[in-house]
């Protein structure tokens, strides 16, 4: 039974933003205000700009739906923002955002929680004229990505030497530092987490090299398949290690976790997305959904957590 406390405030579904992940948001945000006009909430649906503090007083926003992807929306600077206006959200806060979101900084926290991750090598933009494959303490192929990007944008997989340039190249597009990670063969595995619990885990088969933005977006580009087909304890493993990634980063309310499972049954982490998408292809809304939980539901749930001023809860 919901408690239905944010039923008579103006709520601000809070979409768009200034990322590359723009359009997703933008898809997200659209389910998300009519999810909530279904449920009879009062929502309004707000086109993230820099100009969204006045937005937010212009409206009269008494709770933000935050429905970003990426940048300036999934890394702490909306969540600071709205608890300075103290102006309730939801989500995880600040800190849990922000780390989740650098992928350096999430890496640093599984490792010293002793959660496994692929082998890990930064580099940075300036020493790149000089980089060789050779350097690396792992050999191809290997997984070239952005630090703070999401939607697998700016990732490679680089399979020979003479692809290494064009990918540093596309991943330095998007900041001066990058990982580069030993490619994992194996099941790519998602396991929902929804207040402090892990729902469920599916297996994302692409029909490109991984999954990749359309892989996530496009319908008919990836088949998914829940509960992932493993055996039941390395099922119940992966759900654990999901639930203790969220822990580990401080992460609330609800998150994705994205894993890697080789042939040998090892899962290794890869991220955790403390704003995962809730388009009508995402995994978050799918995973729910197997779980007796429809998309209506799980928007007011995710909702009835939204953070007060301060982080707090009520």
């Amino acid at each position: 039974m919901f408690k239905k406390r944010f039923m008579d405030q103006r709520i601000g579904v809070l979409m768009g933003g200034l990322s590359s992940e723009r359009e997703v948001s933008l898809k997200s945000g659209e389910a998300i205000s009519a999810a909530l006009s279904r449920l009879g909430y009062q929502q309004i649906p707000i086109d993230v700009d820099r100009d969204i503090a006045l937005t937010l007083r212009r409206e009269e926003i008494d709770v933000a739906f935050i429905a970003l992807h990426g940048r300036y929306g999934e890394d702490g600077a909306i969540q600071g923002l709205l608890e300075v206006m103290q102006i309730p959200y939801t989500g995880s806060k600040i800190t849990a955002s922000a780390i989740a979101m650098d992928k350096i900084r999430s890496h640093d926290v599984f490792k010293a929680h002793q959660l496994p991750c692929p082998a890990t090598h930064i580099l940075e933009k300036k020493m790149a004229e000089d980089f060789q494959i050779s350097q690396l303490p792992f050999g191809l192929p290997v997984v070239v990505k952005p630090i703070s990007e999401g939607s697998s944008i700016g990732v490679s997989i680089v399979k020979s030497a003479n692809e290494i340039d064009n990918a540093l190249k596309l991943s330095f597009q998007f900041g001066s530092k990058c990982m580069i990670q030993n490619y994992i063969s194996g099941m790519e595995v998602h396991v929902g987490i929804l207040d402090k619990e892990a729902l469920g885990a599916i297996e994302v088969k692409s029909k490109g090299e991984f999954y990749d933005y359309s892989a996530k977006y496009v319908p008919g580009m990836s088949m998914h398949i829940f509960p992932a087909p493993l055996p039941s304890l390395e099922y119940q493993k992966a759900l654990d290690l999901g639930l203790k990634a969220h822990q580990a980063l401080d992460c609330s309310a609800y998150s994705r976790v994205d894993l890697l499972i080789d042939s040998e049954m090892k899962a290794y982490i890869l991220e955790v997305n403390t704003l995962p998408g809730m388009t009508e292809t995402s995994l978050m809304p799918e995973i729910a959904r197997e779980c007796g939980i429809d998309f209506d539901t799980l928007v007011e749930l995710i909702l009835e957590k939204a953070r007060t001023a301060y982080g707090e809860t009520s």
